[in-house]
């Protein structure tokens, strides 16, 4: 049921890890579930931006889901500053919480780059989604769906407005 409908955000969010993790034949991401239990799409998604970190390759084929999802939280926390927010034997499972994987990924989105482009976004629209809801599983998704938009506008405004506070107190030649 999480995963009926997606606000603009996760399509914008999905379609970022999607472009971003599309030379990783070995990834695919459709959801903020299953897709990352293996612990690839987190390493592929920071060896597309920052290559240097690592060798994926010794990443993608010689490590346990465990040790790969404890790989990529380590080398985000060394090198780009988020914090080991999740648990990777609570993310190695068959449907990890949708939530914390969002609230994770978005935590990259705001330290990596982020350009999106249209046809990623297509793409994502056209993903293949779960068609059959009871009345209940409605009205408690578009409840879901409410308090997912009002939770991540409220995130991404407050990091929007950290980064103009800096920029507005420190001259650009400081930073």
């Amino acid at each position: 049921m999480a995963g009926l409908q997606q606000t603009n955000s996760e399509k914008i969010l999905l379609s970022w890890v999607r472009q971003s993790t599309r030379n990783y034949p070995q990834v695919n991401v459709i959801n903020f579930t299953s897709s990352w239990s293996d612990g690839l799409a987190f390493n592929a998604l920071l060896h597309s931006h920052r290559p240097n970190l690592f060798d994926w390759n010794a990443v993608a084929s010689q490590q346990s889901p465990v040790q790969r999802l404890d790989h990529a939280f380590n080398i985000a926390k060394q090198h780009l500053g988020i914090e080991k927010l999740l648990d990777p034997e609570d993310v190695a499972t068959a449907c990890p919480d949708k939530k914390s994987i969002l609230m994770y990924v978005t935590s990259l989105f705001q330290v990596l780059p982020q350009q999106v482009t249209l046809e990623a976004i297509r793409e994502v629209e056209m993903l293949p989604r779960h068609s059959r809801v009871t009345r209940e599983e409605h009205i408690q998704v578009h409840h879901q769906q409410h308090f997912s938009e009002v939770s991540c506008f409220t995130f991404l405004l407050s990091s929007w407005c950290s980064k103009v506070v800096v920029s507005l107190t420190y001259p650009k030649s400081l930073m």
